[in-house]
This record gives C-alpha cells, structure tokens and sequence, in this order.
C-alpha cells in the first residue's frame, strides 16, 4: 500500500496552523491543507505492514485501538498516493458517512494505532481523509443520489447529531422515507452547537445536511418531541422509531456558593457562541473577565480557545487528574492508545496570549465565592493525593482564584428523562437508553436508540457507527432482513 519505501522516503508533514495571535482573531478553521503533490507523499508513507491495526476498532486494554469505523485506510492512502482521488472518495464514504466531519474533529483513534508510529511518526490518515472528502465535494464527485424505489416504510430519528444522521442516510439509502426531528434551530446537533467554529465551521453541517434532502430525508426543527409534541404521535405515525437524542445531562459540580451569577456548564456557553454567530443573537460574553474551566478534557479545551477569542482577561484550566506522562509509558506500548499528555489548540493559544498552558492538575473546586449581588468573584480551590488511588483533599493546599465566569465542563450523565420517559424506554444505572448488548433495539415496540444517549458520552466516530449498525437493525426488523453495510 502506498509507495513501499515511502514511510522510509518522507517525514511526517502536517496541515500548518496559523499563528495562535493570529487565529484568536476569528472564530474560523486555521489550518492550511498541503499541496496535492506534498498529499501524495503523505500517503506514500503508508507501509504494506501485512496487519493494518489502523482500521482495526478493536479495544486493548480498556480503550479502542484503531478506527471504530473499519475505514479501508490502507486502501484509499494508495489510491491518493496514486492520484485517483476519486476512486479514494469511493473507498471512504463506503464505511464513513460524513469524512468531513471525523477528519476535523476526530481524535485519530487510526494514526495512535498506525504501524509507523511503532518506531517513528504515524501516516497523516486524518488529514488525508480531509483531503479526500473535501477534494471530492470541490470536484463534484459528491452529488445527490437518492433511492430510485421507495419501500413504503417510514422512519422517524428523533435527534440530528451524528449517530442520528448517519442512521438517516443509511435508512434512506435503503429506500424508507425518513423524517428527522431536531429541537434547535438548525440540524447537526453536538456537531452544530456542541464543536466551536474554529474546530468545524457549520457551512460544513450545512452542506451535508443539504445533501441529505436532495436525497430525499426531510428535516424538522424547533421540534422538542416529548415536550411540544407528544411521544405516542410519533410512535403511531412512524413504522420505526430511532432515539439519538445525545448524553445530554451535564455533570454537575456541588460546592458551596454553586448557585453565584456567571456559572455555566460549558455545552451552554460553546452553544451561545455559536448561535451568536449563526443567528446573531447574544452570547455568554467572557470579554474582560476572569474565567476558570472546570474539566480537562477536549471540551474544557474548547471552552479555554472560546474565552481566548472573546478577550477574557485571563484563564485557568482545572483538571482533577494527576498530569499524564509527555511520551508513552512502558506500560502503555503500542498499539494501545497512547496516554499522555496533549497541548491543544486552546492551551497553545493560552500559552501564546498569557504566557502560560492554562491547566492545573489534581485541582477541584472547593467553593464558588460570591460578592454581595450574588455574583461570583472567585474560586476556591484544593489539591489532592492520588497516592491511595482515591483522590484525598490535601490540607491547607486551598487557594483563591479570581473568577467572574465558571465553565463547568466536568462531562455528561447521560440522556434527559424527559425523552426517555415520553417513550418509556428503560435506562441503565448510567441513565443510557437500555438494550440488549451489541443490539438498538428498546424494550418499546418499534422504539431503537444509537448514539451517545445509547452508549453515553463517547466520540462522533463512534456515534457515526452506531448510527449505522441501528440502521442495520432497523431494516432488517421493517424489511425481514438488511442488505446495509
């Protein structure tokens, strides 16, 4: 695959990224793809390694090595390293329904698992799966293709996140007319309010989204089903019924003075933003005010590049856990994922603005201080021990940090029961919709669930996969049997 002595010929090259004093400047995506010529050379560096762990989705060790997708990587990076690009869209969009979103926002679960990263710097697979899709849209080999039969059977997807999406488009593919139903304004959810701008810019959503009825999937917004519109009509209009509604409860944090003016879970504050700039209406303004993140993870990150773009007048990261390693540690080899420490957009940005990578570890919040208005002015803090395992507040470690914005983003519970209970669906003690193991379908007739609101909080290569395994299922219980990949 690729050229054979390529990964041996070529050095790892990636898109370049603007200036972080640069970037903060706009809210827009900032990375600059190679040339066609350099692209080819990138995939040239993918080996003939005999076992390409890359597109191998299988978990070690706890956590997932290789693509969830089983994307034919080994194959489409030898069709762009010998320029038949259409050909390499052909092979990607066979097990991926939306490249252009795993390859912006995806962590490269592929790249951690690639056989050059054994010895050396692994293949740019997210990248060039970028530049496949996006070169595939700009050359017109993208078009709509919708089913030339119909089968009569009719299927609503209540959410238009990405497991929601995918399972659409698998759906309507198989010639079921499908009706997607999303309580905000705009479709793509997570992917619209959830991921800034700067990450993926929603023209992006917006061109899919198009796609998708050109082919034939109607769409339905400011649509809250179990609220504005009662559960039983859907069931009784829809032969099949998917729930992809997303792990929508934010985790909370309980300290004294949690109910203090300017603390905000960090979904809503990324969601205000964005709506500010599609629909100009009124963000949370962090402009000129301290503000402290409450998490450590990718969305605590996007919070930290957010503020930064408002103009906030400084910035801290809160992480509970110990500092992971900067390299992998011996018992962490590969292909395992790798677990170390990430400088991320948003801490480069810190580090180019203030001086300083934002984050504080084994830190939790030990009290919101408020002024006399309710208003919250500060943070109390605690270090902890994980010397036990468990993690122990250390005595007279406490600090203050000024803080008149609070970002929770400590991660998610699982669905809203409010859908969960319109449709009477059972959950598991993580609150996560119920089903048989490695089955969608719910203790309701004709009720399915994907997704995070399935397997709780996770990726949106994994919400993509699920999406199109429910769809499988789906079939087979409307049609007898499936023929969908």
């Amino acid at each position: 695959m690729g050229k054979k002595t390529g990964f041996l010929d070529y050095q790892r090259i990636e898109n370049p990224g603007a200036d972080p004093m640069q970037r903060i400047q706009h809210y827009k995506e900032f990375h600059t793809p190679l040339s066609a010529e350099e692209r080819r050379k990138q995939a040239a560096r993918c080996m003939d390694c005999g076992v390409p762990f890359c597109q191998s989705g299988k978990p070690l060790m706890g956590m997932v090595s290789g693509c969830p997708l089983n994307n034919l990587i080994p194959e489409w990076n030898d069709l762009v390293y010998k320029g038949f690009m259409e050909d390499a869209a052909e092979r990607l969009l066979f097990t991926n329904n939306f490249p252009e979103f795993t390859s912006r926002v995806c962590p490269a679960l592929c790249e951690k698992a690639c056989t050059c990263g054994l010895n050396g710097d692994p293949v740019t697979v997210k990248e060039n799966e970028y530049a496949i899709i996006e070169n595939a849209f700009e050359s017109g080999y993208i078009k709509p293709n919708p089913p030339k039969v119909r089968t009569g059977r009719k299927v609503a997807v209540i959410g238009s996140g990405p497991s929601g999406l995918a399972a659409a488009a698998q759906l309507n593919k198989r010639g079921h007319s499908v009706t997607v139903y999303e309580r905000e304004d705009h479709a793509g959810g997570l992917l619209m309010y959830g991921i800034p701008n700067m990450k993926l810019e929603k023209h992006i959503i917006d061109r899919r989204i198009k796609l998708m009825q050109d082919e034939g999937i109607t769409f339905i917004t400011n649509t809250d089903i179990g609220r504005t519109v009662m559960a039983s009509e859907i069931v009784d209009k829809y032969d099949a019924v998917i729930l992809a509604c997303g792990a929508s409860n934010p985790r909370d944090i309980k300290a004294e003075g949690r109910d203090a003016e300017g603390i905000y879970f960090a979904v809503d504050y990324l969601k205000a933003t964005t709506k500010s700039l599609v629909s100009n209406s009124v963000a949370i303004n962090s402009k000129y005010k301290n503000v402290v993140v409450i998490g450590g993870g990718d969305t605590g990150n996007d919070c930290v590049g957010t503020s930064i773009r408002h103009g906030c007048k400084s910035i801290v990261q809160l992480e509970m856990m110990p500092k992971l390693p900067d390299t992998r540690a011996e018992n962490n080899p590969w292909p395992e994922w790798p677990r170390v420490c990430k400088v991320d957009y948003g801490q480069e940005e810190s580090i180019a603005v203030f001086g300083h990578d934002p984050r504080i570890y084994q830190t939790t919040v030990k009290e919101f201080i408020k002024d006399e208005k309710n208003r919250l002015k500060a943070i109390k803090t605690v270090s902890l021990d994980f010397s036990n395992g468990r993690p122990q507040e250390i005595e007279g470690s406490e600090k203050v940090i000024p803080a008149e914005i609070a970002l929770i983003a400590a991660g998610f519970l699982g669905s809203q029961s409010y859908v969960t209970e319109a449709f009477g669906v059972e959950v598991n003690e993580r609150t996560n919709v119920k089903t048989e193991a490695g089955k969608y379908k719910t203790n309701v007739e004709k009720v399915f669930t994907a997704g995070d609101m399935h397997r709780g909080q996770s990726l949106v290569v994994w919400a993509i996969r699920e999406g199109r395994e429910c769809a499988k299922e789906v079939d087979t219980y409307l049609m007898g049997y499936t023929n969908l990949r």
